[in-house]
């Protein structure tokens, strides 16, 4: 089952925002700079900052994620994310002791196609204890591992590739498990930098769907979902 904490985050991240765009205008010294973002409205101010397509300075805030139970399928799609850091479970070094897998739900909603999957990832996964029992590596032994075995990665991005990445994973068009990360990593991102993030997920949060001919044509009820997250 997908699960995502965040882990860690910059403290105060859009104080922080604040204090590194402030410093591109001001000749004050950075003690200085603190006490006016102490003393002045950051929603303001950060408001000015994103509207000017300022967006450098929202690197200065990074937050990183602890993410269980998706597909190997998923996390291929995650780490073609470049501007981030991964660290994942290593399929080399750590040997599966049981199946553990993700069924994606257009099979799992037919009784008798989960059926035959399940068993199918089941004979693999026997296939790959038995010649590990056997003294084959496990590094060789996990080429017949599945798409859909689990793993478990941590996941460190700055504000603005989150803006970026959650602009492409979390519409509509995105594959529906990464989407569903997606999602759940918004929302832990959002409840500590509620405003950054205020206008975070798919483009047409924003304004208008940059899909084209290939919308899900539903953008009205997916912008009431992300403002309301």
């Amino acid at each position: 089952m997908l699960k995502v904490q965040l882990l860690s985050f910059t403290p105060d991240p859009e104080k922080t925002v604040c204090m590194a765009a402030r410093l591109c205008y001001s000749a004050s010294t950075i003690s200085a700079l603190a006490d006016k973002v102490d003393a002045a409205s950051t929603e303001k101010f950060l408001g000015r900052i994103l509207k000017m397509g300022h967006l450098s300075v929202l690197e200065h805030a990074s937050f990183t994620f602890g993410i269980e139970g998706i597909s190997r399928a998923t996390s291929h799609q995650l780490v073609r994310h470049r501007l981030a850091s991964y660290s994942q479970q290593s399929q080399r070094y750590v040997t599966a002791k049981e199946p553990e897998f993700v069924v994606p739900p257009s099979i799992g909603k037919d009784a008798a196609q989960k059926k035959r999957f399940a068993s199918a990832v089941a004979r693999a996964y026997k296939l790959y204890s038995e010649l590990v029992a056997e003294g084959v590596a496990a590094e060789d032994a996990r080429y017949l591992l599945p798409n859909a075995a689990c793993t478990k990665i941590i996941v460190t991005m700055n504000a603005r590739e989150l803006l970026h990445f959650f602009s492409l994973r979390c519409c509509e068009r995105a594959q529906w498990e990464i989407r569903e990360m997606a999602t759940e990593m918004l929302k832990a991102a959002k409840n500590k930098a509620p405003f950054i993030f205020r206008d975070s997920g798919p483009s047409c949060v924003r304004g208008k769907c940059q899909e084209g001919e290939m919308t899900c044509g539903h953008p009205k009820e997916i912008r009431e979902k992300f403002k309301g997250l």
